[in-house]
């Protein structure tokens, strides 16, 4: 079956407006009908999303996709020779439950291919769909999550799909999730008892102030990200003003795009998503010119890719620090190409594997004080 029958083209309206030919517009193969876009030798593939029968309270998330795209083609080309296709906008189904299915086959089919997905527009309940793609993959995957609250309220018709996502993600069977990062949330809005929820588990929680603290660290978790998954309400409402949910405290649209580069670097990542903004509620396309230079940064961080997997050459430094409370020891490994970091890890049921976590500098600098890194711990609590 091609993917074809799922999309509607772009509007030629918005080919139109751009006529600089260095810009990512003339760069990019885009779907504007007949023939559809060859795309299994792409790098990375854009889909708009309009669903939006998620939301009780950010109607026009509609809208989202053709806005952004305004903005992003008229952006000149980075680094690299550009691999990249627009598929144009899912077609949406005769209801919500069937749009998350075709995103699910859509996304399975680019994911089998090596082809980057990156989602623009739709409300954040869409991640469901593109997280259920990887089931096809059989591996375990990491999602990185930003968001400015945690998606599990209890009672869908008080605050809707994209308010209580989460239990569906989390509950899904079969279970192939391996860590959820929750990044930027705010406190304030947010109920003990899912933090707590996401505690036992023993998922990773980057609230917005620890975040903003040190950008660089954590760029270890986003390394270690499948899925990369932003709801735009993350962002404070004076950088970006489209989002029903935006609030005055929040990431900056600087601090936006260093996560997305991040996310771009990562040689693990193989879907973006980026939900919730509504151009209905954007003064003068604001917010759009923000997730337009956001996804620039995914790309030019795609584009920077170095690659990191072998261990064992002479590509890394190896370094053992010992354990004070046994006779374990922990054992790093930096790179000699970009100096990042990573730490080894021992599978409890599989004697003599490992597996290797992303950390930095500061993991082997508290190893190296007697102190065992929580990474070590959390990710060991994860491996039973």
């Amino acid at each position: 079956m091609s993917i074809s029958i799922f999309f509607d083209p772009v509007e030629e309206y918005l080919l139109d407006e751009v006529r600089d030919l260095y810009a990512v517009r003339h760069q990019i193969t885009i779907n504007t009908g007949m023939p559809f876009p060859e795309w299994t030798d792409a790098d990375l593939a854009v889909i708009g999303l309009t669903e939006e029968r998620g939301t009780l309270n950010n109607f026009g998330a509609t809208g989202a996709a053709e806005a952004v795209r305004r903005e992003w083609y008229k952006l000149k080309k980075g680094r690299g020779r550009y691999r990249i296709v627009d598929l144009g906008n899912l077609r949406n189904g005769r209801n919500r439950a069937e749009t998350l299915h075709r995103l699910r086959e859509v996304c399975s089919t680019l994911l089998q291919h090596n082809v980057l997905v990156m989602l623009i527009g739709g409300t954040h309940d869409l991640q469901l769909g593109a997280y259920q793609a990887y089931e096809d993959l059989n591996r375990r995957i990491t999602v990185f999550n930003v968001d400015s609250h945690v998606d599990l309220e209890a009672d869908e018709a008080v605050f809707g799909a994209s308010r209580t996502h989460l239990h569906d993600l989390f509950a899904h069977q079969p279970n192939y999730l391996f860590n959820f990062i929750h990044a930027g949330h705010q406190t304030y809005f947010i109920d003990d008892q899912m933090l707590s929820t996401l505690e036992k588990l023993h998922f990773d929680l980057l609230r917005l102030g620890a975040l903003r603290e040190d950008m660089m660290e954590t760029e270890p978790y986003i390394r270690e990200a499948d899925m990369f998954s932003f709801d735009l309400s993350a962002i404070r409402q004076r950088d970006a003003p489209g989002n029903a949910n935006a609030a005055a405290f929040g990431l900056t649209a600087e601090e936006a795009c260093q996560l997305c580069w991040y996310a771009g670097m990562s040689n693990h990542l193989s879907l973006a998503g980026f939900y919730e903004y509504n151009p209905e509620l954007d003064a003068e396309d604001q917010t759009a010119h923000v997730v337009a230079v956001m996804l620039w940064y995914l790309v030019e961080g795609f584009y920077h890719r170095k690659p990191e997997r072998d261990f064992r050459n002479g590509q890394f430094v190896r370094y053992t620090v010992p354990t004070p409370s046994s006779s374990q020891e922990l054992t790093f490994y930096k790179s000699k190409l970009s100096d990042r970091w990573w730490l080894e890890v021992p599978r409890p049921h599989d004697p003599g594997s490992v597996y290797y976590v992303p950390c930095s500098y500061r993991d082997y600098d508290d190893a190296c004080k007697g102190m065992m890194p929580d990474r070590w711990l959390n990710t060991q609590a994860r491996l039973i």
